[in-house]
């Protein structure tokens, strides 16, 4: 692979472009998947191959191929070369920002291969939770599923840019639901990190499933949810939607510059905001920050080569900073964020999420309580809508707990809230503490045309907004 790589960048050096790049890649997956006591998929495949970019005449051309032979990089050259020239007959010109040219090596901390953890031992495990979940009389769906995957990508560039990373994600996603007298109310728990096997025991599933069985029977229980503006906790997985949905996807500059208006929508932001939109309240700041080794939105360096960086969104609630590639972040007058990425060898990158959080701030979950007369606390999502300029949305999550008079005075069931982005965050007031703070990883954002869909991450902690509207989602 890495040879390859170098006779792919000797070949483009010989070309008449403008800019080159390749990525050589093999990616090894095995996904177990458990329903019901049945063992329905125990998948472990890879895939090897190479893509190439080329820039010529103000224009992108990309082709990949599977076959790693000298008469398939010729081809692939000549087939991006050709697309490139074909593009560039009409449509905006295309120029790189001048970034530092990097060569490294980047690997993910890992304790235990999962690979080389014995297929009975994952299957009994997921089998133990099922047994878990079974236990409930009101069981009528349960499931279990493992995923692991590893990545060794090669890069490099007609800049003279050489990269090694190999990557290893490890992730889990358990969920119950239960059925009386017609009414379905479901439990889970999902997340994807960066590292071996153990990151699976470090979720303690069993404990977890437990867990989840119980808080199950008792939404069937539930008073409804209550209706009216009110204050509300958003715990921290729920924040990962919220982080994602409303600023992330509003934050990648290639929505910002409608590239994206035809499939995935827009922004509301306009490139003249950045460095003046006040997007929330004083204590709200959102960071990107693609160095974390724990995140599944972790890297060392990005799909064009740029090393990973971290860097403030939103400090003090204004809009500091977006998520962009070489491409667009020099349309700015910027350096590039490290956002741009693909899917696979065979995806041209484009601006993705990496690791987008919101910074813990000086309260705990109990002076949020304290403080609320009235009002609702909220976690884990179990629905969401948001237009394509990412304004209006409406969010669901699978529990919820009444709040009087700053003590929690059960569950409630069916939650819904609903607001308008800049507005919604301008009601942010108190911020959880750092020992709140949760890594949670997203492994199915879509995004693209061709559709891609990428590993992206949040680290969040539980937050109060003040006078939200909330709901009861029949």
């Amino acid at each position: 692979m890495k040879d390859f790589a170098q006779v792919i960048v000797d070949l483009l050096e010989q070309e008449d472009i403008d800019y080159g790049d390749v990525r050589v890649e093999e990616k090894k997956r095995e996904v177990i998947y458990v329903k019901n006591g049945v063992v329905e998929q125990a998948i472990l495949d890879t895939e090897l191959g190479f893509g190439v970019r080329v820039l010529k005449n103000g224009a992108w051309g990309f082709a990949a191929s599977n076959d790693l032979s000298a008469l398939s990089a010729e081809k692939v050259i000549k087939r991006a070369i050709s697309l490139a020239e074909a593009s560039s007959i009409k449509g905006p010109q295309i120029a790189l920002g001048n970034e530092d040219v990097v060569s490294g090596e980047y690997t993910s901390d890992v304790e235990e291969d999962p690979f080389n953890v014995s297929l009975d031992d994952k299957i009994k495990m997921l089998l133990e939770i099922d047994g878990i979940f079974a236990s409930s009389k009101y069981a009528f769906l349960r499931r279990g599923h493992i995923d692991f995957m590893q990545s060794v990508k090669y890069f490099a560039s007609t800049e003279g840019a050489f990269q090694k990373q190999k990557i290893v994600h490890s992730g889990a996603n358990i969920g119950l639901m239960v059925m009386k007298d017609g009414e379905v109310q479901e439990r889970s728990f999902e997340n994807y990190l960066q590292g071996g096997y153990e990151i699976i025991k470090g979720f303690n599933l069993k404990e977890r499933a437990t867990n989840l069985r119980e808080e199950a029977e008792k939404l069937l229980f539930a008073e409804p949810a209550p209706e009216g503006e009110m204050d509300i906790i958003i715990g921290p997985q729920q924040m990962v939607l919220q982080v994602h949905e409303s600023i992330g996807h509003a934050v990648e500059l290639d929505r910002i510059f409608n590239y994206e208006i035809s499939y995935a929508g827009g922004s509301f932001i306009k490139p003249e905001m950045i460095g003046s939109l006040r997007y929330g309240s004083d204590v709200m700041n959102i960071y990107q920050d693609a160095t974390n080794k724990r995140s599944i939105g972790g890297f060392g360096f990005d799909d064009e080569g740029v090393p990973a960086k971290k860097e403030y969104i939103v400090k003090n609630g204004i809009l500091m900073g977006v998520l962009s590639s070489r491409e667009t972040a020099r349309r700015i007058g910027r350096l590039s964020s490290g956002a741009a990425r693909a899917e696979s060898f065979a995806h041209i990158p484009i601006v993705r999420m990496t690791t987008v959080s919101i910074e813990p701030g000086e309260s705990s979950l109990e002076e949020m309580i304290d403080s609320v007369k009235d009002g609702i606390m909220v976690d884990w999502n179990k629905s969401w809508s948001i237009d394509d300029k990412r304004l209006n949305f409406q969010f669901g999550t699978e529990i919820g707990w009444r709040i009087k008079n700053g003590r929690i005075t059960g569950i409630v069931k069916n939650p819904i809230y609903y607001d308008i982005t800049p507005k919604f965050w301008n009601k942010l007031e108190k911020v959880g503490k750092k020992e709140h703070q949760v890594l949670f990883g997203v492994p199915n954002c879509g995004k693209g045309e061709p559709g891609q869909t990428m590993r992206v991450a949040h680290e969040t902690v539980p937050a109060l907004f003040r006078k939200v509207n909330v709901g009861y989602g029949r």
